[in-house]
């Protein structure tokens, strides 16, 4: 029997001093980020969502202390929640910051007594909940966005899920590893305030994390590089 683990992540709502518009905003899909497609930045959320102990990990945690963990390069990666949560957080992110997130998704990996299990298949189970989605809303600023048609992003790739993983001494890999579900890019904010929230749910009838619903608010300072 596959495994799969959902990381529902949020919806964000950026409540500010600034009105944006939307071109602004959001890294469309087909664009790169440092010669980056946004498809390959979901595998690299997910290696860094498990690459800290649980003591530091940003998804974790419930207050925001720990969101500047193992941050590296121009995108900062936000988290959202394991499984159905209600989390409010604080959390300070340099001006020269791409930020990426993790609406809602599924993540799915093959377990130690399945050695045969394929790309193809990982990545099949990872978007079993897609078609389930009940509710998305997304809101910048007092801009909301509605649509999840345009920031659905996938694996394209199948990818070992604990690559970041520090002290891994034994050299194990967890591949084929894949995720699917809805994400956005935003490009650098402006310094300032930003109120940030973000609501989703699925509700596939059965299965792991079918039912699964986030409600996850930021209060983030952007603050001088």
């Amino acid at each position: 029997m596959k495994v799969s683990i959902q990381i529902a992540v949020i919806i964000f709502i950026f409540s500010t001093n600034y009105v944006l518009a939307n071109q602004d905003i959001i890294v469309n899909n087909d664009e790169q980020v440092s010669d980056v497609y946004l498809h390959d930045y979901t595998n690299m959320w997910w290696q860094w969502a498990v690459s800290m102990n649980e003591k530091d990990s940003p998804v974790r945690d419930r207050t925001g202390s720990k969101c500047h963990v193992n941050q590296i390069g121009p995108v900062w990666f936000l988290a959202g929640g394991y499984g159905s949560s209600k989390i409010n957080r604080k959390c300070s992110i340099p001006a020269d910051k791409y930020i990426f997130f993790p609406v809602i998704n599924m993540l799915y990996y093959p377990p130690n007594t399945e050695t045969d299990i394929t790309c193809a298949s990982v990545k099949k189970g990872a978007a079993l909940n897609n078609k389930h989605l009940t509710s998305f809303k997304v809101t910048i600023d007092e801009q909301q966005f509605l649509n999840p048609v345009f920031y659905k992003k996938s694996s394209k790739k199948c990818f070992d899920l604990i690559a970041r993983k520090p002290n891994n001494t034994q050299k194990i890999e967890v591949y084929p590893s894949a995720t699917d579900g809805y994400w956005l890019m935003l490009k650098p904010l402006p310094i300032g305030t930003h109120n940030i929230s973000f609501q989703a749910e699925y509700n596939r009838p059965e299965g792991a994390y079918g039912k699964m619903v986030q409600d996850i608010h930021y209060l983030i300072e952007i603050v001088e590089p």
